[in-house]
């Protein structure tokens, strides 16, 4: 008998759901952030955070709501831009939060507003919530964040931490039923500018994280008397419900057919497996348009022991996670992405929105698996072009995205080197490449080097790194100002020469970011001098490791003139999370001792495009009008390094400088 299918119109609002329950796990702690802080702040912490997450879960559109179906971006100029499920859901979650606590028309003003008086889930019993404390800058800005009104804070936070525009978040207000969006954003200026250039820091500190929360008891002796009262209450509806249920003729006891659905973990069949060729048609190019692929796709007993050992990770032989990934089972069913056998291994790559996981068993002892998780969330079409499917002894091999036409690889210490192909199999697989193993000498860097189809993105070429762990690292370069780079500084790929130059100084240095679930570094070119005593052209470097839970890790190098084309450049500042070398720290200054070849040392300074003085104080006087200083200073010298910009603000030194 043929299975009946659902209607084609059941179908769709079925696949819209699908998305827009995927767009809410991507983007969770951001709305619930968002939905925190749009919150009117009288309400105790403890309410907003539930608040918070109740609307949030309540933004999902209803099952009745019919799929608007793909909406790709028109051409430029000729219509509206695309509208993201994403979007759809913010909207949603700020039309609600600054909705909250506004009375309807005719209302009594002495009377909260209905909505306030609903119960709404979550529900937390027995104990009160609140964020983790934060530093003075932070209750700074909650103070700030208090006197403002509910627009100009959620437009704060669209232009602070979600990094939108000015006319999106425009367009957004509006949408959310804000009558003034201007005004709002001048107020979100004002706020930015009190809080001063930490912003994004403070924003995205414990103090507003309404996901990671403290808690604590409520009162004790009042819930003593509650719990008896509701423990006698309980009892006696208990014992009546017994016997109404005994004298109630023809009563049965539940069948084991009774539990919830919804109590089943996910199994072979529930998983999600995206059609073949999706990945040149759709809006998102990342992990949910990869195809599942290997011969072991359709192998349930696999594919239920890989859902097995993610939703029991204890019972696994082994578990391996990058730093911030959670180890939680998936909340709804995974989407596959390969099953097959690898180099002696049966391996199966599980898909979640949040993170990827690798299953894998020997084939010849089924059951003895290992499990490896990393976080992926927000991935695009570079940081979701491959994964680590196999490691052997002969080297790891790499699933790479459909969307993937060229394979290469190349020696990143040996810029003049040219690349050679990569062999991949009809799934996918790479052939074993040679990978440095953690602490061994550093006299070789692979790299490949992949090329994504014409079909999506004309001539895009890019370099990824193996660090050990499952996503590989996105390597990108920003030239010299005045060396073809655009007036808004962007990282570009790094694969033309002087990328290759570049990074051939930086390679040894990627070792020292193994295991820290880091998903890009970019190499940043900032400033060039000549060095004293005809010592030649030196370059100085700035490197951010982005990683995919947020904080990364800055570090300033001297690329000195040097025998060895991929001698490390020297190391000279480092700073931990923070907005230098980034997109809200395009501004940077750093300095150094240095030695001549006479033996003669020198204090060096140098700052990025926007600096137009360099003053020194301190154990050593200078000042020099530019962008490079250099002075002679002695080696133990702790001068004070101070940078000005061209609007007459102050820049200190990263980490420090060498004043520290």
């Amino acid at each position: 008998m043929p299975i009946p299918l659902l209607p084609r119109s059941a179908r769709r609002g079925r696949t819209a759901l699908d998305r827009a329950e995927t767009a809410l796990f991507e983007e969770y702690s951001a709305l619930v952030r968002l939905a925190y802080l749009t919150l009117p702040p009288s309400l105790s912490k403890h309410r907003r955070i539930l608040l918070a997450h109740s609307l949030v879960q309540r933004s999902l559109p209803g099952s009745r709501e019919r799929d608007p179906g793909p909406r790709l971006p028109k051409p430029r100029g000729t219509g509206r831009p695309c509208v993201t499920q994403k979007d759809r859901l913010r909207g949603h979650v700020l039309r609600s939060a600054i909705a909250y606590g506004r009375p309807p028309r005719g209302w009594p003003h002495r009377l909260p507003p209905p909505r306030t008086l609903l119960p709404v889930l979550p529900v937390v019993w027995g104990l009160r919530l609140f964020p983790r404390a934060g530093g003075a800058d932070d209750l700074a800005l909650g103070r700030a964040l208090a006197g403002s009104t509910a627009a100009a804070r959620a437009a704060f936070v669209l232009r602070s931490v979600d990094e939108r525009t000015d006319a999106a978040i425009a367009t957004l207000l509006r949408a959310a039923g804000v009558t003034d969006p201007e005004g709002a954003l001048g107020a979100a200026t004002r706020l930015a500018e009190s809080a001063g250039r930490a912003t994004q820091t403070l924003l995205g500190s414990r103090e507003f994280d309404a996901c990671t929360v403290q808690t604590g008891p409520t009162d004790l002796l009042r819930r003593r008397r509650r719990v008896r009262f509701l423990w006698g209450a309980l009892s006696t509806l208990v014992f009546t419900g017994v016997l109404l249920a005994v004298s109630a003729p023809g009563s049965a006891p539940p069948s084991a057919g009774d539990t919830p659905a919804g109590a089943t973990p996910p199994g072979p069949a529930d998983l999600v497996r995206t059609p073949r060729d999706s990945w040149a048609d759709t809006a998102r190019v990342d992990f949910t348009a990869w195809p599942a692929r290997g011969t072991r796709t359709d192998d349930p007993e696999l594919l239920a022991r890989a859902l097995s050992g993610w939703a029991r990770p204890a019972r696994a032989g082994h578990v391996t996670t990058t730093a911030g990934t959670p180890m939680d089972a998936p909340p709804h069913a995974p989407q596959l992405l390969y099953a097959g056998n690898v180099d002696g291994d049966a391996v199966v790559l599980l898909h979640d929105g949040l993170g990827v996981v690798r299953y894998s068993e020997p084939l010849d002892a089924p059951g003895h698996g290992t499990l490896a998780l990393a976080r992926t969330d927000d991935a695009d079409v570079t940081t979701a072009a491959a994964l680590a499917v196999g490691r052997g002894a002969r080297g790891t091999r790499f699933l790479l995205a459909p969307w993937i036409a060229e394979a290469r690889t190349r020696d990143l210490t040996r810029p003049d080197s040219p690349s050679r192909p990569v062999d991949v199999a009809r799934d996918g697989v790479t052939a074993p490449l040679a990978t440095p193993a953690a602490g061994a000498a550093c006299d070789r860097r692979p790299v490949l080097q992949l090329r994504s189809s014409e079909r999506i993105v004309e001539k895009h070429a890019f370099l990824l790194t193996d660090l050990g762990e499952l996503s590989p690292v996105h390597l990108t370069y920003t030239p010299l100002p005045g060396h073809g780079t655009p007036p808004a500084r962007q990282p570009r790929e790094a694969t033309g020469p002087a990328a290759l130059v570049a990074w051939a100084h930086l390679a040894c240095g990627l070792d020292r970011l193994r295991g820290a679930g880091v998903r890009a570094v970019n190499a940043w070119d900032f400033a060039e001098q000549d060095l004293p005593e005809k010592g030649g052209h030196a370059v100085w470097v700035c490197t951010r490791a982005a990683t995919w839970r947020g904080p990364g890790e800055v570090r300033v190098l001297l690329r000195a003139p040097a025998s060895s084309p991929s001698a490390p450049a020297r190391e000279v500042a480092r700073a931990g999370s923070g907005a230098a070398c980034g997109r809200f720290g395009q501004h940077v200054v750093a300095d150094t001792h240095w030695r001549s070849r006479a033996g003669r040392w020198y204090l060096l300074a140098a700052g990025s495009r926007a600096v137009t003085r360099i003053e020194v104080s301190g154990a050593v006087t200078a000042r020099t009008d530019g962008r490079t200083l250099a002075v002679r200073a002695p080696e133990d010298a702790r001068p004070g390094v101070t940078a000005r910009l061209g609007n007459g603000a102050s820049l200190a030194p990263v980490g420090g400088g060498a004043s520290r």
